[in-house]
């Protein structure tokens, strides 16, 4: 096993697990049962159209997803979608959206839509440096809004909403992009929900949209065909040549949490079980590491901090890298120390990371 696998905290492309990294070691040489490359199978394929199939009912299987939702897998990240949901939910409405502004992924979604038609920011954590979600007492919703956006989970602060938020008679769009699958989620409280897969779920280039058949049914006409959900869904994820590797592997991490992890409650308890550990070493070591979030909001999957200074957190990051430890230097707009806990990390290797943290306070601690 590569350890730098193995201790993969980046917030993105994040880790896959072991027994799917495997599979896909084997599947570039050839696809069990099919003889080709999986890098060279084509999409008009009967295998992969039983792929897709299959990611489909996996999907359905482990978020309960009900009946009257199409369940897609596109391109253009979450970023493409900014745009994909006002163009489809705005309808030329006068009336403006509602969307909440918890840190720097809602900000992109926020400026992206106001291209395409009026909204309305409810609250924003800007003023306080986003350290913090907002309570039900600061959220004054709108009625006749066309929709309601949010970001679930703020990768680059580490806060992450633990409640659901909206009116039921508004439809709810939810950018999920960094805890989906990582719990369950009550999916038909949602009229959309979008995941680009490059943290819990498989490689970059694909994304997950849970859209009901409503919203599909209500969008303009005169959209452009490659931003049209109906495109999409009437050539079931095969409009134009999709990304085959990266689906197969979604598909390949599914597998994984249906057989080998029991489902999305059995991979909350994981990931709660390894948050606990990283809070826990920031809340025993006496201001030494500082949390970036409120407590009551921290993320389960970003868990963001900083130490006594920037030149020590340089120091972090250079003897972390040379223990093994990837990916933890904060996002670039506001530095730090981030440790990303996506589904493949395990509790050991989390352990692990903690132990480290535990070490090099008592050698740099003043």
């Amino acid at each position: 096993m590569n350890p730098r696998n193995r201790l993969n905290f980046s917030g993105g492309p994040g880790a896959l697990p072991q027994s799917v990294l495997e599979q896909v070691r084997e599947s570039i040489d050839a696809v069990p049962g099919v003889g080709l490359s999986v890098l060279g199978i084509s999409h008009r394929s009967d295998w992969f159209a039983a792929v897709v199939a299959e990611l489909e009912d996996n999907v359905r299987r482990l978020l309960g997803v009900p009946a009257g939702y199409h369940i897609l897998f596109l391109q253009g990240g979450a970023t493409q979608q900014f745009t994909m949901v006002p163009l489809t939910l705005m309808q030329g409405s006068q009336v403006p959206a509602d969307y909440l502004h918890t840190g720097y992924w809602s900000g992109k979604a926020i400026a992206e839509a106001r291209r395409e038609g009026p909204l309305r920011v409810v609250w924003s954590g800007e003023g306080e440096g986003f350290g913090r979600l907002p309570g039900d007492g600061e959220l004054d919703f709108a009625a006749d809004a066309p929709y309601l956006h949010y970001v679930s989970n703020e990768t680059v602060e580490g806060l992450q909403f633990h409640r659901l938020l909206g009116r039921d008679d508004v439809p709810r769009v939810c950018d999920m992009s960094s805890d989906f699958l990582s719990q369950p989620c009550p999916v038909d409280q949602f009229a959309l929900i979008y995941a680009h897969a490059q943290k819990n779920i498989g490689p970059a280039g694909v994304t997950v949209v849970l859209v009901r058949d409503e919203v599909i049914g209500k969008a303009p006409e005169d959209l452009p065909g490659f931003l049209d959900y109906r495109s999409h869904a009437q050539a079931h994820s095969n409009f134009n040549t999709p990304p085959v590797f990266a689906i197969y592997v979604v598909l390949l991490v599914t597998r994984w949490l249906l057989g080998e992890i029991g489902g999305v409650a059995a991979m909350a308890a994981i990931n709660q079980r390894k948050a606990g550990l990283l809070y826990g070493a920031l809340d025993g070591s006496d201001g030494f590491y500082r949390g970036r979030s409120a407590p009551a909001d921290r993320s389960l999957m970003n868990v963001a901090f900083t130490l006594p200074n920037a030149c020590l957190e340089q120091v972090f990051l250079a003897e972390s890298q040379a223990a093994g430890f990837t990916g933890l230097a904060g996002h670039r707009s506001i530095g730090g120390i981030r440790a990303s806990i996506y589904n493949a990390l395990t509790v050991a290797e989390v352990e692990e990371l903690a132990g480290f943290m535990a070490d090099f306070q008592r050698r740099h601690r003043r």
